[in-house]
């Protein structure tokens, strides 16, 4: 199982996304820097994995800085933290992973700068760690909604590469296959970015996962001829009426699958949830740049100067959602009052 991120000898290693499936390669962060572009352009993506990333980011600022008291060293990780919220703006992991490491930069017992250093470091190590947990017990738990022989539709990367490991929607997949079922997965490619063209299906294939890739406006063709048995997505940021916010084309997924009744599966850890969001309309919607969809791969594949829209992400209504797993188990309408009980 491919290891998307981790702390090694001080330094952030990640696999750069950005250059799969061609080259399979490794880069290295020494300074939060080095993080933040990471994020934004896409070389580390997946809500789970951001979030990591940004724990890490400030932990590896921390490191390096050469504040000689603890009230500089506080100075220069609010300029980190306000650097690495600003990577990316629908992610609610992100803001989560910053505040958490937050509380650890807010104690008032730090008399050394050592101390902060060494308890910021042991904390995001140990956001990665438990992301990795989290993963394991999600693909448990969402196992259980597989059966032998079920033919599963995902959409955009929520598996290892958008976590520390195992991942989100395909963490169930990867289970099942474990508990000796057969599973096979259709892939949308997920334009612009082909997430699923690029990411999935490499990481479905050294897996050795049976799959197919489509093209997103198959899925509905796929459904009419009985060909998908359910639809297992991920998610970037979950309102506390269970509404989700995941990556561009979900929204139809949901819709196609609610006509054919097919069950559609959202699965997310609950650092996922941003218990401060009443619905989906209150989430940003990122906006990318209209090159993702001018061109493919560096190459134009449309008139010079047409106008793009370009939005990343969309919103899925409750109504459409069968059920949200999560690591403490599954989540069935009514989705609010699911994920209110989950505020203790």
């Amino acid at each position: 199982m491919i290891k998307t991120i981790e702390w090694k000898n001080g330094k952030i290693r990640m696999i750069d996304q950005s250059k799969l499936p061609l080259k399979e390669e490794f880069f290295e962060c020494s300074d939060y820097e080095c993080v933040v572009d990471a994020i934004k352009s896409m070389k580390i993506r997946g809500a789970p994995a951001i979030g990591v990333a940004a724990a890490m980011g400030i932990a590896l600022g921390a490191k390096n800085s050469s504040a000689s008291n603890v009230d500089g060293l506080l100075g220069e990780l609010e300029v980190i933290c306000k650097e690495l919220s600003k990577a990316r703006p629908t992610a609610v992991n992100l803001f989560w992973a910053i505040e958490r490491m937050k509380k650890i930069i807010c104690l008032s017992k730090w008399s050394r700068t050592d101390d902060l250093k060494r308890d910021l470091e042991d904390e995001a190590i140990k956001i990665a760690e438990e992301d990795v947990e989290a993963s394991k017990k999600m693909g448990r738990i969402g196992a259980s909604l597989l059966k032998n022989g079920d033919n599963v539709l995902t959409h955009c990367n929520a598996g290892s590469l958008a976590t520390v490991a195992y991942g989100t929607a395909l963490a169930p997949i990867y289970h099942s296959l474990k508990e000796g079922k057969k599973i096979h997965v259709y892939v949308d490619e997920t334009r612009p970015k082909l997430q699923g063209a690029r990411l999935t299906i490499w990481e479905l294939n050294k897996e050795n996962v049976p799959t197919t890739l489509i093209t997103d406006n198959m899925a509905g063709y796929l459904m009419s001829q009985g060909k998908i048995d359910k639809v297992f997505v991920g998610a970037d940021r979950i309102a506390t009426n269970g509404d989700v916010v995941n990556k561009i084309g979900t929204y139809s997924l949901a819709v196609l699958a609610k006509e054919h009744n097919i069950p559609f599966y959202v699965v997310a850890p609950i650092s996922t949830i941003d218990f401060n969001v009443l619905s989906g309309n209150e989430i940003p919607i990122e906006e990318r740049d209209g090159g993702e969809v001018t061109h493919i791969g560096g190459v134009q594949i449309t008139s010079n100067g047409v106008s793009v829209v370009n939005p990343a992400f969309d919103v899925t209504p409750n109504l459409l959602i069968t059920a949200i797993v999560t690591e403490k188990g599954i989540l069935y309408p009514s989705l609010k009052e699911k994920i209110n009980n989950l505020r203790s």
